[in-house]
């Protein structure tokens, strides 16, 4: 929660209406009393700051709360028609863009998918500007209502004058996806690793809220990290923390997609999983992007003698092929050795109150994570493991999209959702109703 420094009388007004207003946006409804307290600000700032939030329909009054005999006290909260927002998932094989109010309701959401091999800086730009479009149009929300667009991205995001992105997995080298994006849509864009979006809204809403030092791990095609420290996201000198994946847990061991050997992600990432049950099943058939997510939820069903489900993506069937359940019982028996000795790692290293495991993989692992907890157990030192919990992500498969929403949310909040000439050319005229 970054609040600006005041150094001018207009700084300080705007330092507290963010205060107040990240009070309100996280915590409430709230009274005025508990805003000024949970803020640490006084009652009379409290009043003048909310008088003209109301009157410029950033926050609205919800009900009324009885206080002890004296007079009702109005209840307040972000007023979820003041703007909207859209999130975007950039996975490796579809993307998920879906379009919000301010108090987070879905309003539109659109999915489309890839059918390249290796993902494209500039089909993912055209396949996000096309979902864009169509959550706008679906939605029928006038443009320029959008306070902006949160893009989750795998790799890392160097933030410079404008966003570009490093994902050397995926063969991306600089790509200038913010300048990509904002030459197809004519709205404001904001861009961030999709491991970091994930671990921000699993702190604004799931199992991270109320923690200060927590880990949320994604786990799915890639395996990421978002760091909170503090009550903040731990970013690095640029940005690129949090890259757990590429940490090394056997020296000169599997290749990784990223280049090296020995990676975490070659041992538990999505494609890992499926090319070590082909290594044990002696199989020579391969497995395509599109149908990945669908294979390894076939192993992982195996492994657990359960039935194999269909797959509920747009094109991506249960394999044909037979699984064999003890050669996934092997494989994920594998997969939960070294995502202990990986999450072991991450506690004696930060020294987290949770760690919040999430991402489509880590939903369908959840049934091991009590023989994960256990195995990071004997991996992490005494001290730090026993004041750890580790939990399942509460948020679902959106939760990175719905963190990419929150970028342009934060951005609001931050600034206090000052008046400001571009937001007003921007905005629709608006009036309580």
């Amino acid at each position: 929660m970054a609040v600006p420094y005041a150094t001018t009388v207009r700084d300080l007004r705007r330092s507290n209406r963010s205060r107040a207003l990240w009070q309100v946006f996280l915590a409430g409804p709230l009274t005025r009393q508990e805003i000024s307290v949970q803020a640490g600000l006084s009652q009379a700032t409290v009043s003048n700051l909310v008088a003209d939030l109301v009157a410029e329909g950033v926050i609205i009054e919800v009900g009324l709360e009885d206080s002890n005999g004296g007079r009702p006290r109005g209840l307040l909260q972000v007023n979820p028609e003041y703007g909207y927002v859209v999130g975007v998932d950039v996975g490796e094989t579809a993307f998920l863009v879906e379009l919000f109010d301010l108090g987070l309701g879905l309003r539109a959401r659109h999915v489309s998918a890839t059918d390249l091999a290796v993902l494209d800086p500039q089909d993912t730009v055209s396949h996000v500007a096309d979902g864009i479009r169509s959550v706008i149009a679906q939605s029928g929300v006038d443009e320029r209502a959008i306070l902006g667009v949160g893009v989750a991205v795998p790799g890392l995001v160097e933030h410079l004058q404008q966003a570009v992105v490093h994902g050397q997995s995926v063969g991306w080298d600089a790509v200038p996806v913010e300048r990509m994006l904002r030459g197809m849509v004519d709205l404001p864009v904001l861009v961030d690793n999709g491991a970091k979006t994930l671990g921000q809204a699993e702190k604004w809403f799931g199992a991270a809220r109320g923690t200060d030092n927590a880990i949320i791990v994604l786990l799915g095609m890639g395996i990421g990290t978002c760091i909170i420290s503090n009550g903040e996201v731990y970013r690095g000198a640029t940005s690129s923390a949090g890259e757990w994946g590429h940490t090394t847990v056997v020296v000169g061991g599997r290749r990784c997609r990223c280049g090296a050997d020995g990676c975490l992600e070659a041992y538990v990432g999505a494609a890992a999983i499926a090319a070590r049950y082909a290594e044990l099943a002696q199989a020579s058939y391969t497995t395509s992007p599109a149908s990945l997510e669908a294979t390894v939820a076939a192993i992982i069903a195996a492994a657990q003698t359960q039935p194999v489900q269909p797959w509920p993506g747009p094109t991506w069937p249960v394999p044909s092929w037979p699984v064999q359940a003890e050669l996934a019982a092997q494989v994920i028996d594998e997969v939960v050795t070294y995502l202990g000795a990986g999450i072991a790692n991450l506690v004696n290293l930060f020294n987290p109150e949770r760690v919040v495991v999430g991402g489509w993989l880590g939903k369908a692992l959840s049934d091991t994570l009590p023989r994960i907890s256990e195995a990071a157990k004997s991996n992490a030192l005494r001290l730090p493991f026993s004041g750890v919990q580790i939990t399942r992500a509460e948020l679902g498969q959106d939760a990175v999209a719905l963190g990419g929403a929150t970028l342009p949310i934060a951005k609001l909040l931050s600034t206090g959702a000052m008046p400001t000439p571009a937001r007003a050319a921007r905005r629709p005229a608006f009036t309580l109703s």
